[in-house]
């Protein structure tokens, strides 16, 4: 097998495959075996129908036509490797030459136009300078980490006041669209302020107390009816906060391996304090890559940006509706995806 490659664009190129017949005929042989697995000739076993009868009774063209489809994919990836190009995307084939059915000989063309990772020459980068912020934990750090660890070990205990940010409540919801019930759950748990569920959910919670309910409008995530607006009602059936235990050396042994608090508040600070230098190193890792961008131009693929933005306003996802898909939005969808390419 043969195979060049033509640049058509930095970031795109056409795959020109030649396949000898030797390198296509078994590709034939395993075409006549299925082939023959599907027809069925009296006096002959499903599977054992002999080269020529199935040559009369579908035609050697067709027989070539399976081959070649049953092939092509793994030409393409030999002429791939050989070649050393990375592909972006799925590639545009098309078959410029076939052997001819009636001959022994002739060979398979075929060329193939798919984007690449485009090869780029990286500056000197020595002696880039970056500013990050300084490394330090401080006592709120600690503080955080601690309430975090207690809310591991809380309970939630029932309370007999209006759902408030934070609070872990039981409700029943209930959708409907031009007044038609659409969707309906009960007994569910959700946390006040934690956004997971539907838009416009906490706000509609905040303040109400058990068996109270309140309507709002939402676009629906799942279900038959995703990505359509409806009007929902939600029943507030149980309200609860979580009670942390107290922090001292008792919540110390039960948390952690140390037998005092003061032990465990100096592990989280030292936690706190390496979490710091990774967050410093991230930030500077991505205000060096900032700079190298500015120095250094990287082609983006069409196909990349139009891939990430059929996704991202897929009708469905919540972007693609109505004041969401905006030529503003789509310009900044685009800009994101060819700064997160580069």
């Amino acid at each position: 097998m043969k195979s060049a490659v033509e640049n058509l664009t930095p970031t795109r190129v056409k795959l020109n495959v030649e396949v000898p017949f030797e390198e296509l005929k078994p590709s034939i042989d395993e075409a006549y075996k299925t082939v023959a697995s599907q027809i069925q000739v009296p006096g002959f076993r499903k599977g054992k129908v002999p080269s020529k009868l199935i040559d009369q009774r579908v035609g050697r063209g067709y027989v070539l036509e399976t081959a070649i489809n049953e092939g092509l994919n793994g030409w393409y990836q030999a002429a791939v490797q050989e070649s050393g190009i990375r592909p972006l995307s799925r590639p545009e084939v098309e078959i410029t030459e076939v052997p001819d059915p009636t001959s022994t000989d002739g060979e398979l063309k075929f060329h193939a136009e798919v984007d690449i990772r485009p090869e780029i020459e990286l500056p000197d980068y020595a002696g880039i300078k970056v500013e990050v912020a300084a490394a330090e934990s401080s006592d709120e750090d600690v503080d955080k980490a601690l309430d975090e660890l207690r809310g591991r070990f809380g309970t939630l205990k029932s309370v007999d006041r209006p759902a408030a940010d934070g609070d872990f409540l039981t409700i029943d919801i209930t959708a409907t669209i031009d007044g038609e019930d659409v969707d309906s759950a009960s007994g569910l748990s959700y946390q006040v302020g934690t956004e997971t569920m539907l838009e416009g959910l906490d706000e509609a919670v905040t303040g109400l107390s058990v068996d109270e309910d309140a309507l709002f409008e939402t676009t629906l995530v799942g279900g038959d009816h995703a990505g359509e607006s409806a009007q929902v009602k939600v029943v507030v059936k149980a309200v609860k906060e979580r009670e942390l235990p107290e922090a001292n050396d008792d919540f110390a042994q039960l948390a952690s391996e140390f037998d005092t608090l003061a032990e465990l508040r100096e592990d989280l600070a030292k936690q706190a304090a390496g979490s710091k230098v990774v967050e410093q190193g991230v930030e500077a890792r991505d205000k060096v890559l900032d700079k190298l961008v500015e120095l250094v131009e990287v082609p983006v693929p069409d196909s990349v940006v139009e891939e990430q933005l059929e996704a991202h306003f897929k009708e469905g996802n919540g972007h693609g509706e109505g004041e969401h898909d905006t030529e503003e939005h789509r310009e900044e969808v685009k800009a994101n995806t060819a700064r997160a390419f580069q």
